[in-house]
């Protein structure tokens, strides 16, 4: 009895899991969220604000740790109109093309969500893009600068 009785239990417990499991990604999906990387990182490189505001969510928050000498961190903060201001700026419109580095990788997609890595040329961006009103957008990101290489 107590054998059917964890059977039944294992079976109870395998149909939840299935029942719940994510059903994978679409092609329209992952090409929606690669869309909005690049929206988001070649508009920049454009100095494109159409493209850039596209690309974002309007509560879209852009995050940065600092750590100065002391060894003391801050966060430094950026808003997607903050973002669009500096693309209308000239954004990284100076960076030469043979610089523009925009490597996208899908690290990961569930449901509505999805986490992005973005390698730009001096940065490295970590987004956070959710399906929206229909729309795959970046939510937030969190960046880090790559190390200055000696000249």
């Amino acid at each position: 009895m107590k054998n059917i009785i964890l059977i039944l239990a294992i079976i109870f417990t395998l149909s939840v899991f299935t029942a719940h499991a994510q059903t994978p990604a679409s092609d329209a999906d992952k090409a929606g969220i690669t869309a909005a990387a690049l929206d988001y990182i070649e508009g920049w490189y454009e100095g494109n604000p159409e493209r850039m505001e596209r690309a974002l969510h309007p509560d879209l928050a852009k995050r940065i740790v600092h750590t100065n000498a002391e060894g003391r961190s801050s966060l430094g903060q950026m808003s997607a109109m903050s973002l669009v201001q500096g693309v209308k700026r000239g954004g990284g419109k100076d960076t030469p093309k043979e610089r523009q580095q925009k490597d996208v990788t899908i690290l990961d997609i569930y449901g509505n969500t999805a986490s992005v890595k973005v390698v730009a040329s001096d940065w490295i961006d970590y987004l956070h893009i959710a399906k929206f009103n229909g729309r795959w957008v970046i939510v937030n990101v969190l960046w880090e600068l790559k190390p200055k290489s000696p000249k």
